[in-house]
């Protein structure tokens, strides 16, 4: 067999799905969570596995302990790789209890994040002020995504109130509804207190769902990325990814990886 030098593997090798899009995708989007890497590390992050995350989150409230410098440089490395970059919802839940919004997005402007996560995981928000701070966001220019769910250990999804919810987001203004888990999947809407997913939760959610293509699942454990991969397909949005598990994240999407194996593959007719 005569070898060439050819370096791109084969379709039907790199993804055996055939449903994975490149940038910009509206559907299969990763959101990576990011807790305080280092530029370096950071930069080789996004030369590894930069094609296949559609935006990096700054987790809670890290954006100001960064010097200043790194964190532009930060930004500026990802919007390199077409990568939209937010500041953490806990950090505009900061701002709202501490009555400096305004001063939250100067700075967010400043910086050049490109969206921001209006959430109200920790604090409460009335239906009102979610619309206000919506508005706000997208008046400057930012794209907005928006969570459902409260971050207390125990709390549950309400499918109804879920729906409401996502629908009066959408109607003000938001790209993305994203579903809580926090960053550690355990204990917190979807998923119980070992993280498995409750299946028949998750099944009624979809059953109810519009618009499934607007909803982004938080989902740090790989089990919980198989499920919803499995239940929702290999486009689903997925979020608080780890950083160091992205390349397997996208493995499982197009099929490469034993969980997912079988979704989506067309099989030889013959045994090689």
């Amino acid at each position: 067999m005569e070898i060439t030098a050819n370096h791109t593997w084969p379709g039907a090798l790199s993804d055996p799905s055939g449903c994975r899009s490149g940038k910009p995708r509206s559907q299969g989007m990763t959101m990576v969570i990011d807790k305080g890497l280092g530029l370096q590390s950071f930069e080789d992050l996004l030369a590894v596995s930069g094609e296949y995350i559609d935006i990096v989150k700054f987790g809670f409230g890290t954006s100001p302990l960064y010097p200043p410098e790194l964190l532009s440089r930060k930004l500026s490395a990802a919007k390199r790789r077409r990568i939209a970059v937010v500041p953490g919802g806990t950090l505009l839940e900061s701002a709202v209890a501490s009555d400096i919004v305004p001063a939250f997005f100067r700075q967010a402007v400043a910086f050049g994040f490109d969206g921001i996560e209006v959430s109200d995981g920790t604090i409460e928000l009335s239906r009102a002020r979610r619309d206000e701070l919506i508005g706000e966001a997208r008046e400057l220019g930012f794209r907005v995504f928006t969570e459902y769910g409260k971050k207390l250990s125990g709390s549950r999804i309400d499918a109804l109130a879920f729906v409401e919810t996502a629908e009066k987001d959408w109607k003000a203004g938001a790209e993305l509804v994203i579903v809580e888990a926090r960053e550690s999947g355990v204990g917190v809407g979807l998923f119980d207190e070992q993280g498995a997913c409750r299946e028949q939760e998750l099944q009624e959610l979809l059953r109810i769902l519009p618009n499934r293509e607007r909803i982004l699942w938080e989902a740090p454990l790989k089990e919980q990325q198989v499920a919803l991969i499995k239940a929702v397909g290999s486009e689903v949005n997925l979020g608080n990814i780890p950083v160091q598990d992205v390349m397997a994240l996208e493995t499982m999407r197009r099929g490469l990886r034993s969980d997912t194996f079988e979704l989506n593959r067309v099989f030889s007719d013959y045994m090689i």
